[in-house]
């Protein structure tokens, strides 16, 4: 399960940036001039010349959001981060989808002017597909089981021993973690 789960991950650092690029919506004024092609990355663009602010929250919310969200949690996976980084994660996958809900809202309302002719692209679909698949990614990450995670963790041992030491070390009901040096007597002869 966790290396379907990991590779599942790492296919979404390919497939975000494809549909980055891919058209999510056929845009146009009158059927007769035909329609444009919008994607993440042309709408971003237009909107770097119009509102720099909005340009700056769709920055974050399309591109940057998601992306954070699943190389951060592609570290987690292979225990190059904390498992304490996964509400973090969520969060910013929340943030992720509400440019999802910007998108309906514009295809909504420019339907519902009647002016001109919206049309929804399949580089919506793959990037919804993305952000979706990130936040069930991440959801079976979070709730999985604690053994899970201590398999695929490396062990310590609970004591070391030489010749003449032992170093035991126990948990105590603090986070802190104590050890102990027992130092054994020589052997007699």
């Amino acid at each position: 399960m966790t290396t379907t789960l990991r590779l599942a991950n790492l296919a979404l650092l390919v497939l975000f940036p494809i549909s980055w690029f891919a058209p999510l919506l056929r845009a146009g004024y009158l059927p007769l001039f035909g329609l444009s092609e919008i994607s993440v990355l042309s709408g971003l663009a237009s909107l770097w010349e119009t509102d720099v602010a909005l340009a700056l929250l769709v920055t974050m919310l399309a591109v940057f959001a998601p992306y954070v969200k699943t190389i951060g949690l592609a570290l987690v996976q292979f225990d190059l981060a904390s498992p304490r980084l996964l509400p973090v994660l969520a969060f910013i996958g929340k943030l992720a989808m509400a440019d999802i809900f910007l998108i309906a809202v514009y295809v909504v309302l420019a339907k519902g002017v009647g002016v001109g002719r919206v049309e929804t692209g399949w580089g919506l679909y793959l990037f919804t597909g993305c952000v979706l698949a990130s936040m069930a990614i991440s959801a079976v990450e979070r709730h999985a089981s604690p053994e899970t995670r201590s398999q695929n963790t490396k062990s310590v041992p609970d004591s070391v021993e030489t010749p003449n030491t032992r170093i035991t070390i126990s948990a105590t009901p603090s986070p802190v973690t104590s050890a102990s040096t027992v130092t054994k007597p020589a052997p007699t002869e």
